[in-house]
């Protein structure tokens, strides 16, 4: 099973980069995690969109249509998801032929706050509905306090959470097979 993972935010050390890293770590046998890479992506213009989109989008594009499922790690900004992470849906939305329809999605996300990024999960969930994508409900992960189980380098070191997220992604896997 191929999972394409995006995270919402572009710093390198950023703890939802730090999450998928340690996504790719924990996944269960059969299940290959792939990074997206969504830091060229342009702003949006409709006037760009078409025939001639730009490479990045192009490339990206091709990488949703061949996972077979979703691992989104997004920060929380201002209660709802990064702009960069909605900038990227909105172009592969545009994208012919519905390329997330049908697919499931696990949403993972750490904050250094309380709630852990709960709000923008709940955000990412209603823009996932227009895509089709298919949530996964339980188990949700929500990592509070994030600088305290990151390390500097914003790699995962809670093994309360790693254990978590193994959960998660055997019951992405399960989910993912269930809709095929």
């Amino acid at each position: 099973m191929k999972v394409l993972a995006i995270a919402g935010s572009l710093r390198e050390k950023s703890y939802n980069r730090g999450l998928v890293r340690a996504a790719r770590a924990l996944a269960p046998s059969g299940m290959e995690i792939i990074e997206a890479d969504i830091s060229d992506i342009p702003l949006y213009n409709g006037d760009d969109d078409g025939d001639d989109r730009p490479a990045p989008v192009t490339a990206l594009a091709e990488q949703v249509k061949a996972a077979d499922a979703f691992l989104f790690a997004t920060p929380e900004y201002n209660y709802s998801i990064p702009g960069v992470l909605k900038n990227a849906i909105d172009w592969l939305s545009r994208v012919p032929g519905g390329i997330f329809a049908g697919k499931a999605a696990a949403i993972m996300g750490a904050s250094m706050g309380g709630m852990g990024s709960s709000r923008s999960q709940y955000h990412l969930r209603q823009v996932l509905v227009f895509l089709d994508v298919h949530p996964l409900n339980k188990p949700e992960v929500f990592v509070s306090a994030a600088h305290e189980k990151c390390d500097d380098n914003g790699d995962l070191q809670d093994e309360a959470t790693k254990e978590m997220i193994g959960k998660q992604l055997a019951a992405l896997q399960a989910w993912a097979d269930t809709l095929q």
